[in-house]
């Protein structure tokens, strides 16, 4: 049996069955990268150009590229060209990160396929919100064909970005890990911060908001170099605060973000302080580690590896937030923060644009209490989405 006949149908696949009247007769681009695939992964460039002949007038890629390349920060991607399809093939992580005239000239409509990760850091959201403000400027209708959550659409964390903090990592005032799918964060961006593109969002059918991507019957491929799996994802929203500190998130091992070390932590004394946290629904297994490249590359770094027993328990967000603070007090001399540029920003420290304030950097760095650093008034984010859901909460 084809994988398209069940339940779930994604905003793509809907494009091209039933929604096919969204691009009758229009000349249109698409931004997307090798995770934009249907149910029997297949490239929406490739299903696109099929059904709608000689319209497609070019790719658009994120970052990482097209066939996601290139690692992270900083890393950029050139243009190119599509030689099988025949059309350019335009990078929105070089020179510019905005679609420039050249790059929209000549069309009619924006076409945005996208696999998020769940996380305000992921870049991906934050290249839409371009792509909308410049379609909005020159009257270019947006379409977004939405996707899932990978972890899902009822649990949010970490307070809401500090606009003083903006950068490519955070653009709005939203939560660290924000319950939205990618087409409810476009119609949210359009009205909340007054792009007011001319926009239309496909949703998906059959998607409940409790729904992680394993419990689909989708394949995952890596939308990224370093989110190989679900559950990679799973542990991003805090697990990402790491890239702020000399502290190995994992990059340059076969499990990144899913590892905490470096050279000067030994792994048994390391596993007992994270023991004494009592964080629920996850546990730790200390190990050592050699990256390969990034942070400590090519040295024996002990720490621990992160196994989650309970989604619904676990707070990847707060997991980090006081192992960071764990680390300042016990290597108080060698848990350090890394120094800008990051991501394009050069004088902010990377932590504060990664946590969206400045507020974790202060905690951390004296003996108080941080739960500020980790509240979120989920009712409140509740009441601001409510409007853009799509898909209706889980009871």
């Amino acid at each position: 049996m084809s994988r398209q006949d069940s339940k779930l149908r994604i905003g793509l696949e809907r494009l091209l069955s039933d929604q096919q009247q969204i691009l009758k007769g229009r000349r249109f681009a698409v931004v997307m990268n090798r995770a934009s695939v249907n149910a029997d992964v297949r490239l929406a460039c490739d299903l696109l150009a099929e059904k709608f002949p000689g319209q497609l007038r070019s790719i658009l890629s994120p970052q990482h590229g097209l066939w996601c390349e290139q690692q992270a920060n900083m890393i950029e991607t050139a243009h190119g060209r599509h030689d099988r399809l025949g059309v350019p093939v335009y990078s929105l992580y070089s020179q510019t990160r905005r679609p420039t005239a050249e790059m929209l000239s000549g069309i009619d409509c924006l076409v945005i396929d996208l696999q998020d990760a769940g996380t305000r850091v992921y870049t991906f959201i934050w290249t839409m919100l371009y792509c909308l403000q410049e379609c909005a400027a020159r009257q270019i209708s947006v379409v977004v064909l939405d996707r899932p959550n990978p972890i899902g659409g009822m649990i949010s964390e970490g307070a809401l970005l500090d606009l003083a903090c903006r950068s490519f990592v955070g653009e709005a005032e939203i939560p660290m890990r924000h319950g939205l799918t990618i087409g409810e964060l476009a119609g949210y961006f359009n009205k909340r911060y007054g792009i007011n593109a001319e926009l239309v969002v496909v949703p998906m059918e059959g998607w409940r908001r409790d729904q992680y991507f394993d419990e689909t019957d989708r394949l995952w491929v890596p939308p990224s170099p370093n989110m190989q799996a679900v559950q990679t994802a799973v542990v991003y929203p805090g697990q990402v605060l790491l890239e702020g500190t000399n502290l190995s998130e994992g990059r340059g091992t076969t499990v990144p973000f899913e590892v905490i070390g470096a050279p000067f932590i030994d792994p048994g004394e390391f596993f007992e302080h994270l023991q004494s946290l009592k964080l629920a629904g996850v546990r730790f297994l200390p190990i050592r580690f050699n990256p390969t490249f990034d942070k400590w590359a090519g040295q024996s770094c002990g720490g621990v590896s992160i196994h989650v027993t309970d989604r619904a328990v676990f707070r990847s967000y707060e997991m980090t937030v006081r192992v960071l603070k764990l680390c300042r007090e016990k290597y108080p001399n060698d848990c350090l923060l890394n120094p800008p540029p990051y991501e394009y920003e050069n004088s902010l420290m990377p932590l504060d644009i990664i946590s969206g304030s400045s507020l974790l950097r202060e905690c951390i760095g004296r003996h108080s209490e941080i739960e500020a650093v980790i509240a979120l008034d989920c009712e409140a984010w509740d009441h601001e989405r409510s409007e853009f859901l799509l898909y209706p909460r889980v009871i």
